[in-house]
């Protein structure tokens, strides 16, 4: 082993999840993990197969550059690991737009590209950009590199990608994007590895976690996906809406007299199944533990929405040769793998109960026409891996 280390920043709205990867001589190797919480102001440290918990309780009026914050997370990691060795970082960005077709070196002119996306991902894009600053501050000479969830999906047809809105607006950036793309090349490199016959047909993957989408992918292309202009799009998530009649919006900035801030807040964290639940929860798990008809009602149309949309990715892709569930729910909450796969029977989906409850990889049995399975879904190791391959293009010599 070189002992040299990579890090990975993975930036949600209220998280960071950390990965510390090893540059051994057979490549990338996870050596720890950490997830700071920016709403419990903690750190959850994972390393050698230990986890501790510390409190930052103390920085919780830390300025929003994340700098103070982040140097009290590099001194937590410095107990575990060598910080001086760290040769590289990488960092999830939501957008990228058309600006970038892969990962990218973080320089002047590429953070201020990626801070000229901002309003394109006003939820996300920020984030990444303060935990960019943050780690430049405290280590200024390291090389940093931006991994896009947008890039997965820049393949997709002209005509997938299009509103029906007059074509000027279009050429000025407002079309369909796609998001969490990292996850769903995460997805389709594991399921090419175990089940390569099968990464070579028509797949449909659904990310369900906080944020939830799904993506149509054919040979390993992304074709169509959930998510379009925004993160708000498609299905129904922890606090944002999915899909919206255009009309509801202008009814808030209308007659209900709201503010486009007002209406920001409802869209982005007071729908979705906090809303529907009457306010209960955005936690499928909270809502599965209590009886009440709204949180049945929450469920069930997040269900209901995933099962349309995997009808409609089918119509894009012409067929369905098999069905992923990723992410934080997908991988773990079998009643909503259930509640979607029974409205699927039309396809000729038929679950495997038994394995399902289990989380097992194939979930489906004999007899189904189409496959499914649970994957993990591993962010931190593309990053990981899209940040190495920069770093080597850089170190390669010139071309004579």
């Amino acid at each position: 082993m070189t002992g040299k280390l990579l890090l990975t920043f993975n930036a949600g709205s209220s998280t960071v999840k950390i990965g510390i990867f090893e540059l051994g001589d057979k490549g990338l190797e996870r050596c720890g993990k950490a997830v700071v919480d920016f709403g419990s102001h903690s750190l959850q440290l994972t390393a050698k197969d230990a986890t501790t918990h510390l409190d930052l309780a103390r920085l919780s009026n830390r300025s929003d550059d994340l700098s103070e914050l982040m140097e009290e997370v590099f001194r937590a990691l410095s107990g575990h690991f060598d910080l001086g060795s760290v040769t590289a970082a990488g960092h999830r960005v939501v957008h990228g737009g058309d600006l970038f077709s892969g990962p990218a070196e973080l320089t002047a002119r590429t953070l201020e590209q990626i801070t000229s996306l901002t309003d394109l991902a006003p939820l996300h894009q920020p984030q990444a950009l303060r935990l960019v600053r943050a780690v430049k501050h405290l280590r200024p000479d390291l090389f940093q590199t931006a991994s896009f969830d947008t890039t997965f999906h820049a393949a997709q047809p002209d005509l997938v990608r299009r509103f029906a809105i007059p074509r000027v607006y279009h050429e000025r950036g407002i079309k369909r994007y796609g998001f969490h793309g990292l996850s769903y090349q995460s997805v389709s490199s594991t399921l090419a590895s175990k089940s390569p016959e099968v990464a070579h047909g028509k797949i449909i993957v659904a990310h369900l976690g906080s944020g939830a989408s799904l993506c149509a992918i054919d040979n390993g292309t992304s074709r169509d996906s959930s998510m379009g202009f925004s993160t708000l799009d498609g299905i129904p998530m922890a606090t944002r809406p999915g899909w919206l009649d255009p009309g509801v919006l202008l009814h808030f900035l209308g007659p209900l007299g709201k503010t486009v801030g007002e209406v920001e807040e409802i869209l982005y964290h007071q729908s979705g199944l906090l809303g529907v639940s009457g306010g209960l929860s955005g936690d499928i798990r909270e809502l599965f533990d209590n009886d009440g008809t709204v949180a049945k009602e929450a469920i069930d149309l997040f269900t209901l929405r995933i099962a349309g949309e995997i009808g409609r990715l089918a119509s894009t892709l012409k067929g369905i040769d098999a069905l992923v569930f990723t992410a934080g729910i997908g991988e773990n909450q079998p009643r909503v793998r259930e509640l979607v796969t029974e409205r699927l029977v039309w396809l000729g989906v038929e679950l495997d109960r038994r394995a399902n409850d289990m989380n097992a990889f194939k979930i489906s049995t004999a007899a189904s026409r189409i496959a499914v399975y649970v994957i993990p879904t591993d962010e931190e190791m593309v990053i990981a891996e899209e940040c190495l391959a920069v770093l080597n293009l850089r170190d390669l010599p010139p071309q004579s």
